[in-house]
């Protein structure tokens, strides 16, 4: 099935597989570092020993990381820029030791440069990065944006552009329900979802799709609010995700939102029952 959450790692790595065990899922999502901060300290040979111990004892069979917020591979400004491309080696490398398989990363904003030149920035960015771990396997996930503000990646097109012009098999896609349908992909029915995957495969290739993020939103279509809703609680609906639950059993699906008052188990029992 590949379902599951973002994990807390609270009190140390391997602790996200006491949630995953609680939760009897198979794959999750998790922050291998402080996501607000820029420094971070390597992960140490104890770590990596535990994590592998506990992660062969369990279910799991896919764990991949979300990049820090802090990112912005298009900036304007050189420090953050440098500061971005830093933090960026250093998670791929991070996943490499953990033997994660993807990182999910938001490709960024524009600020006062165009979106091309923005994009073209970070496609140089993660070509740059990809070089530095030219070792590594683990793969750059691009995740679709709300298209707030200045933000790039609303567009299939423009993660086209920077997948295009990074131009390596390290390169991927993590498709949102949430911010695709704040971007004004109308996702709602079956006709709906059909379509707007269908427009995924002809622009972006389903082959290249390592993950979904399965969020109802709490805003509307075209409202370019990033504002994640429980499953069938938003303005979404049930649909989509019952045809992707139905149609990608073999790709990883992460429910991010908040875990308080049982909420991981019911959003998980809602999409599981989907496909019995």
């Amino acid at each position: 099935m590949l379902l599951g959450i973002h994990c807390s790692v609270a009190g140390g790595l391997e602790n996200a597989f006491s949630e995953a065990a609680r939760l009897n899922i198979d794959t999750f999502q998790l922050f291998t570092r402080n996501q607000r901060q820029w420094k971070a300290r390597p992960v140490s040979k104890e770590e990596k020993r535990k994590f592998s111990f506990v992660w062969k004892q369990s279910k799991v069979k896919t764990i991949f990381s979300h990049c820090s917020y802090l990112l912005n591979p298009g900036s304007a400004n050189q420090v953050i820029l440098e500061k971005t491309l830093q933090a960026l080696t250093e998670e791929v490398i991070r996943c490499t030791e953990l033997k994660l398989s993807f990182c999910v990363m938001h490709p960024g904003t524009a600020g006062t440069q165009s979106k091309e030149e923005a994009m073209l920035k970070i496609a140089a960015g993660i070509k740059q990065v990809l070089q530095a771990t030219h070792k590594s396997k683990v793969i750059i996930a691009l995740e679709n944006t709300a298209a707030q503000g200045s933000s790039v990646g609303g567009t299939f097109e423009n993660l086209k552009f920077i997948y295009e012009n990074v131009g390596s098999s390290r390169i991927g896609f993590c498709f949102d329900t949430c911010h695709a349908f704040a971007a004004g992909y109308d996702i709602r029915t079956q006709a709906g979802i059909e379509e707007t995957l269908g427009s995924f495969d002809k622009i972006c290739g389903l082959k290249n799709l390592n993950a979904f993020h399965l969020n109802d939103s709490k805003g509307e279509l075209r409202s370019h609010l990033d504002r994640h809703e429980h499953i069938g609680k938003g303005k979404i609906g049930l649909v989509p995700f019952k045809y992707i639950m139905k149609n990608f059993p073999h790709i990883p699906k992460v429910i991010e939102n908040k875990t308080e008052d049982g909420w991981d188990m019911k959003n998980l029992k809602t999409l599981r029952k989907m496909v019995k």
